[in-house]
């Protein structure tokens, strides 16, 4: 017996629990397919096109350049080619990892149904996720809306045992394309990814980092964190893998907590789809917001990275050169636009999805209405950065700003945080401030008393 494996978040081989599935399904082989939607593909920026080309350029090498690029423009299409392919193959089952972000869900109801009518099966296995979204809930069955019961419960049901393929998988060719997409768009750097460079960069945050995750996780200007966010977005590692290797010290505990973090946005989004652009608290709509030419020229330099505040305008220019952001520099980045800027948090939410190669729709969504204050849990919204003293706490030595922002390297280290307060601080073209933090926060404070009255 043959099956066809759908490739979808889950660009590996090993801990992938469907593909496991598939092989113990079809001793004969398995044809490997990837639908590669081509009008979504050209949206995509330069280094989010480069970052999935080269996962699926490595993950083709893995299987012998064997994987099957379906390249179609909409998840209908792929559904009749997919019909096509298991008709002419004489194939009745296709396995793929199933989806809970609301574009997954809707692409994979789609297919399941189209093939259902050719009497071909689709199932659907595991996720991208240590526990499925939605398996978690309080005793009364109700989903968690606070991060800590849930990540409490969710530790009791987390699968920390990774998955295994057979030793020598057999891979069937057929007369598709195996042609890798080309981006169109320029990337700023050089782009590494695949299964491989995953365990590596695991492995490496192992001796390097892991032990005193706990301390240096929020230390923009030290390598403290796990840099695996981009794997995990395009399924190059499992949860399960990494959760396997973890122990019970400090540091272990809070970088399982911050895998239970991922699970819990998922979980949220899974329960209420409408939140991956809207609001989790709708009461939060009302809110008095920034527009117009004013707005957007300050939206302008917060993408731009020339807001005047060192911190803030390092992470940005982080994001475009690299597409990535340092964790707790994207909160302060977010606050500010929100909270200095009074500009929506949607905006922010849509240029991350741009710019960021390990873009998840869950974690995006609902990072930003955590730090604009309309989300789940904890950060209300009179919590605001203060982006000089964030900056002084986190990279209190001014390399991480040094590092992004030309215009200060001449500037000793924590006075790059502060450039009016030296004589020399703008001599090499660094922005003034275009908005003065104390008074902006005052603002938003009042806009908060605005909307209380106004749903009072």
């Amino acid at each position: 017996m043959t099956a066809v494996f759908w490739f979808r978040r889950d660009l590996r081989l090993q801990d992938n629990e469907a593909l496991t599935a598939a092989f113990d399904s079809a001793p004969d082989g398995v044809v490997a397919v990837f639908m590669f939607n081509e009008p979504d593909y050209q949206e995509l920026e330069g280094i989010r096109q480069h970052s999935l080309t080269e996962s699926l350029r490595s993950l083709s090498g893995d299987i012998n350049g064997q994987l099957n690029i379906v390249s179609v423009k909409s998840a209908s299409e792929f559904a009749e080619r997919l019909i096509q392919l298991c008709q002419s193959c004489q194939i009745s089952k296709v396995f793929a990892m199933q989806s809970f972000d609301p574009k997954g869900v809707s692409e994979q109801k789609l297919v399941l149904e189209a093939l259902k009518v050719e009497s071909i099966e689709l199932q659907l296995i595991g996720s991208a996720y240590a526990v499925l979204p939605g398996t978690v809930s309080k005793p009364d069955g109700e989903n968690y809306r606070v991060y800590t019961p849930f990540f409490k419960a969710w530790s009791q049901l987390a699968d920390v045992v990774p998955k295994s393929l057979p030793s020598k998988p057999k891979w069937l060719a057929i007369d598709e394309t195996t042609q890798i997409p080309t981006p169109s768009k320029p990337s700023p750097l050089k782009v590494v990814a695949g299964e491989a460079f995953a365990l590596r960069t695991f492995e490496r945050f192992i001796d390097r980092a892991l032990d005193n995750y706990d301390e240096d996780r929020n230390r923009a200007d030290l390598s403290g964190t796990a840099h695996l966010s981009h794997a995990l977005a395009h399924g190059e590692i499992h949860p399960r893998t990494l959760l396997a290797r973890l122990g019970d010290s400090k540091g272990h505990e809070v970088f399982r907590k911050e895998i239970a973090w991922r699970e819990f946005y998922a979980d949220v989004l899974f329960h209420y789809p409408h939140t991956v652009d809207d609001y989790y608290e709708p009461r939060f709509k009302k809110l008095r917001y920034d527009t117009g030419a004013v707005a957007d020229k300050r939206f302008d330099a917060w993408c731009k990275g020339e807001t005047g505040y060192p911190m803030v305008d390092a992470g940005m220019r982080q994001l475009l050169a690299e597409g990535w952001m340092h964790n707790r520099v994207r909160m302060i980045v977010a606050s500010f636009l929100v909270k200095d800027l009074h500009i929506e948090w949607t905006r922010g939410a849509e240029h991350f999805e741009a710019h960021l190669s390990d873009f998840d729709p869950a974690s995006n969504s609902h990072g930003w209405q955590w730090t604009a204050g309309c989300g789940t849990d904890a950060s209300p919204y009179y919590r605001i950065f203060n982006p000089i003293l964030q900056g002084l706490k986190f990279d209190p030595e001014g390399d991480y700003v040094r590092k992004y922002i030309p215009e200060l390297r001449h500037l000793p280290g924590s006075s790059a945080h502060e450039p009016w307060e030296l004589f020399d601080g703008y001599a090499n073209g660094y922005p003034e401030q275009i908005v003065d933090h104390a008074q902006e926060r005052n603002e938003s404070l009042a806009r908060l008393e605005e909307l209380k009255n106004l749903i009072s």
